[in-house]
């Protein structure tokens, strides 16, 4: 009987520890910094912050820096206010824009037209260190919701 229990015991704790884990937002390119007292549905996803080819301020070359912002939450989010910035003061505020469960969208850096897919800050000079940054996305009062570093100590 004590090894009935046991055994459904610890499979209830390994399916608990399973969940706990695939719940966890995912990032390619760096580490996760998630703000310390509560736990957001909307996190950074995936970013390309070395734009691939020669860096030449095109604007095709800017618009393949991007950073992506997920919610992976099924109810919608609206991300009106919200901020995305890195170290050195830069910062993209967002429009009236709205996160469908389960969905995602990439701020590029260069000139474009927003879409639900696809968000542009219109610069006109590279946002993103490519050896050493950090991507920190805010609520719209200010909260840190979420942040991605990378280079120095970090992996890429």
């Amino acid at each position: 009987m004590f090894r009935i229990v046991s055994r459904v015991a610890m499979a209830v704790l390994g399916s608990a520890a399973l969940t706990a884990t695939a719940a966890l937002p995912a990032s390619a390119d760096g580490h996760h910094c998630h703000a310390p007292h509560w736990r957001s549905a909307v996190v950074l996803g995936p970013i390309q912050y070395d734009s691939p080819g020669r860096d030449d301020r095109s604007n095709r070359s800017l618009n393949a820096e991007w950073v992506t912002v997920r919610n992976t939450g099924r109810t919608p989010v609206n991300i009106k206010g919200w901020s995305l910035s890195d170290k050195s003061g830069h910062s993209y505020r967002f429009g009236n824009v709205r996160l469908a469960g389960h969905s995602q969208v990439r701020v590029h850096t260069g000139r474009g037209f927003d879409n639900r897919w696809d968000l542009y800050q219109d610069r006109r000079n590279y946002v993103w260190d490519n050896f050493r940054d950090t991507a920190t996305l805010r609520n719209d009062h200010r909260r840190v919701v979420d942040q991605v570093r990378w280079g120095h100590g970090h992996r890429h």
